[in-house]
């Protein structure tokens, strides 16, 4: 072992020892950004960064559970995406769905397909629909996986699930218009029944949330690390969770 493993595993001790007894975020959002841009630093197709990425992916997951956090959603795939060309989009879905069927084998975590199916060729949303039912009986961590996921998107479909459930009711449009709350919007949401998430982690220095969760974010903390995701680290996760406990959580009041 050379002298920077030493001092990397000695620095990583050091930064799980502050937190003891710190405040640690019940829900984490990842952006799982960089595999791209990590490939063509090595000279690698971007096929190879997709992949290093899933394999990074129960990693973090292993990390956030003895962490104790509650709830991670992994944003896989954007709506904006999909309009890449198929070239690079068929092989990124098949990656994709082999990752999450991976983390359905492993039977540890329960998964929930976070995103809009019928966007999806319909091959990979069976796949992905599968590998979800395979964890219905799945004690662990809640981990969603957002494929075909837009924010914009999101809050368009909970609106028509909202209304369509009042038409359904027996209620006129008026009627179920006049009566739309924050509250009613929250129950159509993909993560309907999850709390919203406390920190949300962008690798590879981009400041933004390009529509990630954007309504449960409203009192979210985000933390924009430099690291590309298939470089991401032990470190850089913990560094996370040390600047998410000394912020002084205001949740809007």
């Amino acid at each position: 072992m050379g002298l920077r493993s030493v001092l990397y595993g000695v620095y990583e001790r050091q930064l799980a020892a502050t937190l003891q007894g710190a405040a640690s975020p019940r829900h984490i959002g990842v952006i799982l950004d960089g595999n791209r841009r990590w490939a063509k630093t090595i000279g690698a197709p971007a096929s190879h960064g997709h992949q290093k990425g899933a394999d990074k992916i129960t990693e973090v997951l292993e990390w956030s559970q003895e962490a104790g956090v509650e709830v991670v959603t992994l944003w896989l795939l954007s709506t904006d995406n999909l309009d890449r060309s198929p070239d690079e989009l068929a092989p990124l879905l098949e990656i994709i769905c082999g990752a999450v069927e991976h983390l359905a084998d492993d039977g540890r975590w329960r998964l929930r397909h976070v995103g809009d199916a019928t966007l999806l060729p319909s091959d990979a949303a069976a796949r992905l629909a599968e590998a979800v039912d395979r964890t219905s009986d799945a004690t662990g961590m809640h981990v969603n996986v957002a494929v075909g996921y837009g924010g914009r998107h999101e809050i368009a479909d909970a609106v028509r699930s909202f209304l369509r459930s009042g038409i359904d009711a027996g209620h006129s449009l008026e009627e179920v218009a006049d009566t739309i709350s924050v509250e009613h919007i929250a129950d159509h949401l993909y993560t309907k029944g999850q709390p919203d998430p406390d920190l949300v982690i962008r690798t590879s220095g981009e400041q933004r949330l390009s529509g990630f969760l954007m309504w449960q974010s409203a009192h979210t903390e985000f933390y924009f690390c430099e690291a590309y995701w298939p470089a991401f680290r032990k470190v850089d996760f913990l560094r996370a969770l040390r600047d998410f406990a000394l912020r002084e959580r205001r949740l809007g009041r």
